[in-house]
């Protein structure tokens, strides 16, 4: 069974706040777009013709980028992605970002603002599959 990963789970979201991870810190997504969005669990945001998983993910972006902002947040990097040098073979990410979060209590107000939580949909529209993995920097 292909497993897809789209929003964490809470054993994933305890893990994360118990590492009491202190200062700033760094998401790392690996997104994989759907050929086609799919707004079947937000059909409220659903364009009126069909669009791209990327142009979805653009809209999400857009709706996003000033509660990112808002929360002390930035994009670092967006770039586009394609298969591995070193990796599994039958594996590649669409796109890649990089977000910088003050702090991990930051990030979580970002992820739990209810304007924010009003455009999530367009992500889940977008999105295949992705990971998330936060990364600190080692002094």
């Amino acid at each position: 069974m292909d497993n897809t990963y789209l929003m964490p789970t809470q054993e994933a979201g305890r893990k994360f706040i118990m590492r009491q991870i202190q200062g700033g810190i760094v998401m790392l997504n690996l997104l994989r777009f759907r050929e086609t969005a799919d707004y079947s669990d937000t059909p409220v945001l659903q364009p009126a013709a069909p669009i791209s998983g990327k142009q979805a993910y653009q809209l999400y972006i857009e709706h996003t980028l000033p509660f990112l902002t808002k929360s002390g947040g930035e994009v670092l990097f967006m770039g586009e992605g394609g298969d591995f040098l070193i990796g599994p073979a039958d594996e590649r990410w669409d796109a890649v970002l990089l977000i910088k979060q003050h702090s991990v209590n930051s990030f979580l107000a970002f992820e739990n603002d209810e304007a924010y939580m009003k455009g999530i949909g367009h992500r889940t529209a977008a999105l295949a599959d992705s990971r998330l993995l936060p990364i600190v920097e080692t002094k």
